[in-house]
């Protein structure tokens, strides 16, 4: 299922926080700066990919918790970078710290898991649930 994941390997994503992904826009808050969910999706993001090149083509990795704190608010035109870092393996349990900066610092940090399936046993259990 997996060649040479270990634990050390590291992963990055960016964005630019712009009218999408603010708080405003999302639901999350009222104010237009670097809304929670966006940060989660780009710690997922950052942690997703990072495993991907170690995982056969017939398997993935699904989020199954997080647990953050959001430190400090980001403006509109800033840029935002996350970080990750497997720190632990069990079995196909992933955990991995996640940190997130903008140009001024860092912004929120934590711990993220994720599960490696099988990608079309997975989603046939999905699918087996639009028939109830």
């Amino acid at each position: 299922m997996t060649n040479e994941l270990r634990e050390g390997i590291r992963g990055s994503s960016e964005t630019v926080v712009d009218e999408n992904n603010t708080a405003l826009t999302m639901g999350s808050g009222e104010l237009e700066v670097f809304a929670t969910p966006a940060m989660v999706a780009l710690m997922e993001e950052a942690a997703a990919e990072s495993a991907k090149p170690y995982i056969d083509g017939e398997s993935t990795t699904v989020g199954t918790a997080l647990e953050i704190e959001h430190i400090s608010a980001t403006p509109i035109g800033v840029s935002v970078r996350c970080e990750s870092e497997l720190c632990h393996i069990d079995g196909r349990k992933l955990v991995f710290n996640v940190t997130a900066y903008d140009n001024a610092g860092i912004i929120g940090k934590g711990r993220h898991e994720r599960f490696i399936v099988e990608k079309e046993r997975f989603m046939k259990k999905a699918d087996s649930k639009r028939k109830n």
